[in-house]
């Protein structure tokens, strides 16, 4: 019989990590068992908070898998993602680890090989893929020719040691591949640093095999966060504010007089997407299908966003 619940835990219970803290008490499948936590703030804070409700406190990942944890969402800086999701699959669990899965390609490489050789489940959180607005308008893909995509931020002190590729466009890159589903031709990119010593700023030109272009901006340092995703395809204009979780989409009618544009419904189902990215990597967890995001997925936005970067370096 399939267990109802899974034993999980936290690897980095800051930023991201605390919200992962809180849904893992609050989904149905979910007993959790424990986290992990260097900084004494954070984990007191944490503990405070849900420690009654299992998410206690522990010193090291070993003691988590000790703990009885079989599914950990790891969410620690990502210079640390390997060394972390590697004991943690070493060790029997499954894992889900933030964006981006690695810093290197040898890196992903060397999860992927280890998460298939074992059998366990290593879904990748690239979190745009479980936002409403993505998952309406996905059936409605057909067959894209252009994308226009802008990811701007405030800056904040977090993520800093990576650029704002790996931090912010590979989102965008990752849903470009999966509507895509071509592979790339050809890339123009600059980026500059402004505020830290890497890349703060990025615009990126990107030519897939089959004619589909997509251009992307993304930024650290606006003063007003925008996320913005535009595509088109034979007789469609799709609009996606994934910020809000909203659609709009225009379709040209040709069955109805003389051919003209219309407003064409799709609804979005409202939902929290980090909230929807855990129960379906815990559900994936139960029964052992493959997740939405695989390694493979998160190895192939991570290589798009290095070899972006090449191309950055060159220019």
């Amino acid at each position: 019989m399939t267990p109802e619940k899974v034993k999980t835990g936290i690897a980095g219970a800051g930023y991201l990590g605390k919200f992962h803290a809180r849904i893992l008490t609050e989904l149905p499948h979910s007993e959790p068992v424990g986290f992990v936590e260097p900084n004494d703030a954070i984990a007191s804070d944490i503990e405070a908070k849900y420690g009654s409700l299992g998410l206690v406190r522990r010193r090291s990942i070993e003691e988590l898998l000790s703990a009885g944890a079989t599914a950990v969402i790891v969410a620690t800086p990502t210079s640390t993602h390997f060394s972390v999701a590697q004991e943690l699959l070493s060790g029997g669990a499954d894992v889900m680890i933030e964006k981006p899965i690695t810093v290197t390609l040898e890196e992903a490489d060397g999860l992927v090989a280890l998460a298939r050789k074992s059998g366990r489940v290593l879904q990748v959180g690239h979190i745009e893929r479980f936002n409403p607005a993505v998952e309406a308008v996905s059936p409605l893909i057909t067959d894209v020719k252009f994308i226009e995509a802008h990811r701007l931020g405030v800056f904040v002190p977090r993520a800093l040691d990576v650029d704002v590729v790996l931090d912010l466009l590979v989102h965008d890159l990752d849903i470009a591949l999966a509507f895509v589903h071509k592979p790339v031709k050809e890339i123009r990119a600059v980026g500059v640093p402004i505020l830290t010593g890497k890349v703060d700023i990025a615009s990126v030109r990107i030519a897939f095999e089959g004619g589909c272009v997509a251009n992307f901006t993304a930024s650290r340092v606006s003063q007003e966060k925008t996320r913005k995703f535009r595509l088109f395809q034979p007789d469609w204009y799709l609009s996606l504010d994934t910020q809000n979780r909203d659609v709009r989409a225009f379709r040209l009618d040709r069955f109805t007089g003389v051919p003209r544009i219309v407003d064409w419904p799709v609804r979005v189902k409202p939902a929290d997407p980090l909230t929807e990215e855990d129960r379906h990597f815990l559900d994936c967890c139960l029964t052992r299908k493959d997740p939405r995001v695989t390694g493979e997925d998160g190895r192939a936005a991570l290589k798009l966003a290095h070899d972006i970067l090449e191309e950055m370096n060159r220019s």
